[in-house]
């Protein structure tokens, strides 16, 4: 699935919404509670091929830009009845088994997917230090293969604003599976 960028909920300069989540390390955290100088949201689960395809992706990112001041959050929000795979416990397990090096939150009640207007994973959402909204869209143009990847996307917005620059691409269209709505 394309997400439609026709409607998105947030707009670039948008202040990010406030969340109250659990954690796979059984921490709640809010907002506030991820103060690095850029935040990239990650809307993500453990079952979806674009997620699994991408996650080491992910994790070099928080890698490589953790010590330039950025914090990657991933936030599952998926419908854990009719997608057992997307369950807390299960999130915990994939977090141990992928040793996830970001917070991995659960969003049980699907709040914070629609406060973001999230549509797809991996989604991603990267916000300066003043929480406002500098890039929406996917992570590359390749899920399939790292080595034919012709934009990073992300990793460009990411290093724009932890420069204080403009970025050049702010939004591009997410593709990946579809959030499981209730």
């Amino acid at each position: 699935m394309e997400m439609n960028t026709q409607n998105l909920k947030l707009k670039i300069r948008d202040k990010a919404p406030d969340f109250s989540l659990t954690a796979v390390d059984g921490k709640i955290y809010r907002l506030a509670d991820f103060k690095k100088k850029v935040l990239v949201i990650v809307f993500m689960c453990n079952h979806c091929p674009y997620v699994q395809a991408y996650i080491e992706r992910i994790k070099a990112m928080q890698s490589e830009f953790g010590i330039k001041g950025v914090q990657v959050v991933g936030i599952n929000s998926n419908d854990e009845v009719n997608y057992p795979d997307d369950s807390f416990d299960k999130m915990v397990e994939m977090g141990k088994a992928k040793k996830l090096n970001f917070a991995y939150l659960r969003d049980e009640v699907q709040a914070a997917a629609s406060a973001y207007g999230a549509q797809c994973t991996p989604e991603a959402f990267v916000f300066d230090g003043e929480r406002k909204l500098r890039y929406h869209g996917r992570i590359d143009d390749n899920y399939k293969d790292e080595k034919a990847v012709n934009t990073n996307d992300l990793r460009n917005a990411v290093d724009a604003v932890v420069h204080d620059r403009k970025v050049g691409i702010e939004l591009t269209p997410a593709v990946g599976c579809s959030i499981k709505w209730r």
